[in-house]
């Protein structure tokens, strides 16, 4: 059985579609990746999976059966739009949610999370007091505490540090362990690429990805170099053959143009300077959304041919 099933799904609000004949499966006990741009759909199908919003045409199966017309007690979200009680203290606002869920054994599922996000020492502290990503964890054990089998997190990693992110990141992987469903939205594509079983981008309300990371790399073939040269981004816009290049500083990622060489370029930089790194790749999924996200890319579809 499979976690969600969207069946030809779609909403509108006055003359705007959100979201457009969406299909979509999700697979029980996998890290499901929602990408998109701003605007593009991902809070509208969140918010239709969750009963906030009814879909206009189409079906939404939850667990095999269909979600319409009733929350559904088996799913924990963490939306993007924070929100706690600021006077309350750490652990009765968490006895509160586990409460308003009916969770069995509250006061040990309370101590072993604060214990595994490391903010024990902060239980008896109001919310006031807490920074924001110490906040953000507190909201993350409101969303999991009653163990529902389907977790969906909008933008879990937004405002945390490196350090926070990394408990997150191991919590969250802790849950699939446990056999639960994980969905969560982001625009951080290298976390997408690290934890997601599958990613699913969305864009101006329709489905332009889903899959495996393979499986999306591979319809996009391997036309694209990392390189790391001295003097690269003065050198690299005097070579033929480059379509794109996009600069992270220390390397460059380049979109060959359709039939070039990647050893003609490559004769072209050694050329003009000394290249410390050279590498045939796909392109990674940062790339890949820039392709499908820019303004002159609008009507891209990877699954046409």
């Amino acid at each position: 059985m499979h976690a969600i099933i969207i069946d030809k799904v779609t909403k509108t609000f006055n003359k705007f579609t959100a979201v457009d004949n969406l299909s979509l499966t999700v697979p029980r006990g996998s890290i499901y990746g929602f990408i998109g741009p701003n605007g593009s759909g991902k809070t509208t199908t969140i918010r239709m999976i969750m009963n906030i919003f009814y879909p206009d045409n189409g079906n939404i199966e939850i667990l095999g059966e269909e979600h319409i017309g009733s929350s559904h007690d088996n799913i924990g979200y963490l939306p993007e739009e924070r929100g706690l009680y600021k006077k309350m203290k750490v652990r009765e606002i968490l006895q509160f949610y586990g409460q308003l869920r009916k969770t069995s054994d509250l006061n040990n599922k309370i101590d072993y999370w604060l214990k595994k996000l490391e903010i024990s020492e902060w239980a008896d502290k109001k919310i006031e007091a807490l920074s924001k990503g110490m906040s953000q964890k507190i909201q993350f054990i409101t969303t999991i505490i009653h163990e529902p089998d389907i977790i969906i997190l909008d933008e879990p990693f937004s405002g945390l540090d490196p350090v926070n992110s990394e408990v997150v990141k191991s919590a969250i992987l802790s849950l699939k362990e446990k056999g639960k469903t994980v969905i969560f939205s982001t625009h951080d594509m290298s976390m997408a690429e690290r934890m997601c079983d599958y990613i699913f981008m969305i864009y101006k309300g329709k489905k332009v990805l889903d899959g495996t990371l393979d499986e999306i790399q591979d319809k996009f073939g391997t036309d694209t170099i990392r390189i790391n040269a001295e003097k690269a981004s003065s050198v690299l816009k005097d070579i033929t053959g480059i379509d794109k290049i996009n600069d992270y500083g220390q390397y460059q990622e380049i979109k060959l143009t359709d039939g070039t060489d990647s050893q003609d370029v490559l004769k072209q930089i050694i050329s003009k300077t000394r290249v410390n790194r050279f590498e045939l790749t796909r392109p990674s999924l940062h790339d890949i959304f820039i392709r499908i996200a820019k303004p002159e890319a609008e009507d891209i579809n990877p699954n046409q041919n």
